[in-house]
């Protein structure tokens, strides 16, 4: 993922860090160490207030991968694959490869992140309490992060989805009805109602004053919204692609390239002018790998004519390929995790098809124009 940096691997889970979360690091810091604490207690000097305000950040963001954590290994002990934990603007979330499969495996994993929260804040404040006769410091430090966990936590019940509260009615309605797209899509609504309730909210406050304030609040409840909106398509996508296999989305009308040909002539007689960005490289039938364009900007211009297709193409060995009876719902999956455009359909070592992203998208289209 691009602007995104791995710092670590617990329980087998990568735990990044996006560019977003970057600055919100610093904007948190900078109001704990710049304003929050010195309003709070003017007698420290500026050192302290900096050191808590950065053990501060640090042990508030170490609280919201916690949270993320809570959410994984559930995930984990319910048969579930998480692939990454990624720290960003709003907090953290999980990549869990794919939806749960029963609501009530929905149940548990939405409610356990708000639990994990609330004891983080319970433990804090305990510390708090027994940090008051001895360490001013280190209970400012446990009071904010108790008071900060407790908030965390009630602001993910909200029963909007994709919050954990609105994950939590999305499973009681899937649980009641049996039906998950049913289910999701009044989640959904509940989601989209409370992000517009966010963004008067946001702009109220923008109006009496508190312009930093409302503009945050408004952007939550935007972000929310669309987040709504999304969860909802994603359901709907994989009712469209429920019993579709990879035969029936993939394209037949493709043209393999032999390794024997150079860069140049790739991309005069195949790249521009059929306006394909990947290409297999086949020996006949037989798959030897695939040529993306990627790979061709990665050959300077003037190597083009030397450089032959086999010495730069991604070979057979290191290729993910599907099968033509692959379920389209986890291709589709594999495609955006990996971000990846295409995939060769194989049988053995000879290629039948190409499956393109676009082919997908066609797919899904068609079947909503005629009311599929």
């Amino acid at each position: 993922m691009r602007g995104t940096w791995r710092i670590a691997k617990i329980f087998g889970i990568d735990v990044n860090i996006d560019l977003s979360w970057l600055i919100v690091f610093v904007l948190i810091t900078w109001t704990l160490a710049g304003s929050y604490f010195p309003t709070q207690y003017p007698g420290w000097d500026r050192w302290l207030h900096w050191t808590v305000g950065v053990a501060t950040s640090i042990l508030f963001f170490t609280s919201v991968l916690v949270h993320e954590l809570a959410h994984s290994l559930v995930a984990i002990s319910q048969g579930e694959k998480v692939r990454s934990i990624t720290l960003f603007i709003f907090g953290g979330v999980a990549e869990i490869t794919k939806e749960p499969d029963r609501a009530i495996k929905e149940f548990f994993m939405a409610l356990v992140g708000p639990l994990s929260s609330l004891a983080i804040a319970l433990a804090f404040g305990i510390l708090w309490l027994a940090a008051r006769g001895f360490s001013q410091p280190v209970g400012a430090l446990a009071r904010y992060l108790a008071i900060i966990n407790a908030s965390l936590a009630f602001f993910n019940l909200i029963p909007g989805f994709p919050l954990d509260g609105g994950r939590v009615l999305r499973a009681v309605i899937w649980g009641i009805s049996g039906n998950l797209r049913t289910a999701t899509l009044v989640a959904s609504w509940f989601g989209q109602g409370i992000a517009l309730l966010f963004m008067l909210w946001g702009i109220w406050q923008v109006f009496t004053g508190a312009f930093i304030n409302g503009l945050w609040i408004a952007f939550i409840g935007w972000f929310l919204r669309n987040a709504s909106i999304s969860g909802y398509r994603q359901v709907v996508i994989r009712d469209m692609l429920q019993d579709v296999r990879v035969e029936d989305l993939m394209t037949q009308d493709f043209e393999t390239v032999s390794p024997a040909l150079t860069i140049q002539e790739v991309v005069d007689d195949y790249v521009l002018r059929r306006r394909d960005h990947a290409y297999p490289v086949a020996d006949g039938d037989h798959l030897r790998g695939i040529i993306c364009l990627h790979d061709v900007k990665a050959v300077p211009r003037q190597q083009w004519t030397s450089t032959r297709v086999g010495e730069v193409m991604t070979p057979w060995e290191k290729l993910a390929t599907v099968s033509a009876e692959d379920d389209g719902n986890a291709v589709l999956a594999y495609l955006n995790t990996h971000d990846v455009g295409q995939l060769p359909v194989v049988e053995g070592d000879r290629v039948i098809g190409m499956l393109r992203r676009g082919d997908i998208i066609r797919f899904m289209q068609l079947r909503g124009e005629l009311g599929i």
